[in-house]
């Protein structure tokens, strides 16, 4: 495919593109998405080229954090900090975002069980030191949707899900934070088996992508037919999950049960 032929399809003139190809002019993160989809590049790739493109417009996250052992978790620090909205759904486990020091090590830990020290040392340094973003002068705006099982689940001992339910609450009081509580009795939900999140970008380049993790893989999503689907299930699932202000009454029970359970035995 000659210089001319891929500016037509960009729409853009072919000195753009010869600039592009000697290094004369940084990538925008379209233009990567866009020559990837011109060149019919695997997906994999496209995530690869995609995360070079965000980290050479962010080099700092890496070299200040250090090894993470996964790479995707920059790529993903990197949205949450473009975010204006971060729309997440968690069935099992708290939101990173609200995890204290204690819940996050356990966590991370239990998830992880074969975790150098050192990594999870890091793992943990920086899920704490995303939370900044809710001190900042214009925070984004945050919905989490949790399930309750979340709220349920064991993680550590209960002095622990008491003082991490406890921060939680906390954090339900900022102007910028919304919760809803999906409670047991709701039954079967949109994406009841497959947590994500979705950020709306400040890049003119990107409008929403959608984070979702597996097992094996982790996906950003960016085509129109994927967001439609999960901007289905946001809907979805604020009109099933309780209102904000039953959420918060539904935490504090959970609190209440944790702390009249007695002594972990």
């Amino acid at each position: 495919m000659t210089v001319e032929q891929v500016a037509q399809q960009l729409l853009c003139s072919p000195a753009k593109i010869s600039r592009l190809e000697t290094g004369q002019r940084g990538a925008s993160l379209r233009d990567v998405r866009d020559l990837c989809r011109i060149y019919d590049v695997p997906e994999e790739t496209v995530t690869h080229l995609m995360n070079l493109a965000r980290e050479s417009r962010q080099p700092g996250v890496k070299h200040e954090l250090g090894d993470l052992g996964n790479d995707n978790l920059y790529m993903y620090m990197d949205l949450e900090a473009a975010a204006f909205s971060i729309t997440e759904l968690q069935i099992t486990f708290l939101p990173a975002l609200f995890q204290t020091e204690e819940y996050a090590r356990t966590l991370i830990e239990g998830l992880l069980p074969g975790i150098r020290s050192d990594v999870l040392d890091r793992r943990v340094e920086a899920r704490i030191k995303r939370q900044q973003l809710h001190t900042q002068k214009e925070p984004p705006r945050y919905w989490t949707f949790i399930d309750e099982a979340a709220l349920r689940r064991l993680v550590g001992d209960r002095a622990l899900m008491i003082a991490q339910l406890e921060r939680v609450l906390d954090l339900a009081r900022l102007p910028h934070v919304t919760i809803q509580v999906i409670p047991f009795t709701q039954g079967p939900y949109m994406c009841a088996d497959s947590p994500f999140v979705m950020f709306e970008i400040k890049d003119p380049t990107l409008s929403k992508v959608v984070y979702r993790e597996s097992p094996d893989r982790a996906e950003y999503l960016e085509k129109p037919a994927e967001i439609e689907i999960f901007q289905e299930a946001v809907d979805s699932i604020r009109a099933v999950a309780m209102p904000p202000k039953e959420s918060i009454k539904r935490i504090a029970r959970a609190i209440s049960d944790f702390s009249e359970i007695g002594p972990q035995e």
